[in-house]
């Protein structure tokens, strides 16, 4: 439904079946999933209780509360989030996601994270504050904040597409974490695991003296190209020979191998790079 234009009727006076006149004006309600809108009436006062001026500043006191005229005013939807996953499942996702890839991840989060609480809820009704109150809750089952933030990510791209402005009715910035819980995850992210170049040589070492390994050094150098490029695992499995250019020390980045399925295009266009391997030695890439 499209926007509404404002209001601003007009005050007129009526007769009630006692004689008495009163003051009265009538606006128009929208109704959600219809292009109809209904007829609403408001009665002011009696006309012997007022002037006329003061019946329209009542009308306007009243108008300004109903936020019509506002440009924050939105029209009411039939609309829920499960219209919403629909379209996203049979149109958007289809077409934007590589199959066994990025739309299965999205699936999953639809599935296990999102489709119990918001199913049957208004579009609506999807607000930043809605959203932290579900996002307490998940945390009060042992969710972590990464796992809420990714379902909430997903959320954003399903309202996203459904919507003809094409944005999410939330931002990820009006998030209420702890201080705590980001100092929590701070630390934890100090603490994953990490490589210096060192290291990765010293790996790369172990690995070509492991005589129970086979393929040893195709092992030993993607360790070494991992830790010098930081390429993503997919991304380093789909390598081939003529992606590696030894003379300029760089690697063409144009392809990926997903979780499931067969080597493909990259999953996004920014995923498309050159990757120069300033760290890399020719003679250690080749083992020598």
């Amino acid at each position: 439904m499209s926007r509404r234009k404002g209001q601003n009727p007009k005050v007129r006076v009526d007769k009630r079946a006692d004689g008495a006149q009163y003051y009265f004006f009538q606006y128009w309600i929208d109704v959600p999933g219809q292009e109809e809108r209904k007829r609403g009436t408001e009665v002011i006062g009696l006309v012997t209780q007022m002037t006329r001026s003061e019946a329209e500043r009542k009308k306007l006191e009243f108008i300004t509360k109903l936020a019509v005229n506002s440009s924050n005013y939105q029209v009411p939807s039939s609309a829920i989030f499960a219209d919403a996953v629909k379209h996203y499942r049979e149109n958007f996702g289809p077409a934007m996601h590589r199959e066994n890839s990025t739309l299965d991840v999205w699936e999953g989060r639809i599935k296990n994270h999102l489709e119990a609480d918001w199913k049957d809820v208004p579009i609506e009704h999807i607000t930043i504050e809605s959203v932290n109150q579900w996002a307490w809750k998940k945390r009060k089952t042992g969710a972590s904040w990464g796992t809420i933030k990714d379902a909430l990510r997903t959320m954003q791209r399903i309202l996203s597409a459904y919507s003809k402005e094409g944005r999410p009715p939330f931002s990820m910035r009006g998030l209420r974490i702890p201080e705590r819980d980001k100092l929590e995850m701070k630390i934890r992210s100090r603490k994953s695991v990490s490589y210096s170049w060192r290291q990765a040589v010293q790996i790369a070492g172990h690995i070509r003296n492991m005589a129970q390994l086979r393929e040893r050094e195709r092992y030993a150098v993607l360790v070494l190209v991992g830790a010098a490029s930081g390429l993503r695992a997919g991304e380093l499995l789909a390598l081939k020979l003529n992606d590696i250019d030894l003379k300029t020390s760089a690697i063409r980045v144009e392809e990926a191998l997903p979780r499931k399925g067969e080597i493909g295009p990259c999953k996004n266009a920014a995923a498309y790079r050159t990757v120069l391997l300033a760290m890399l030695r020719v003679g250690e890439l080749c083992g020598s």
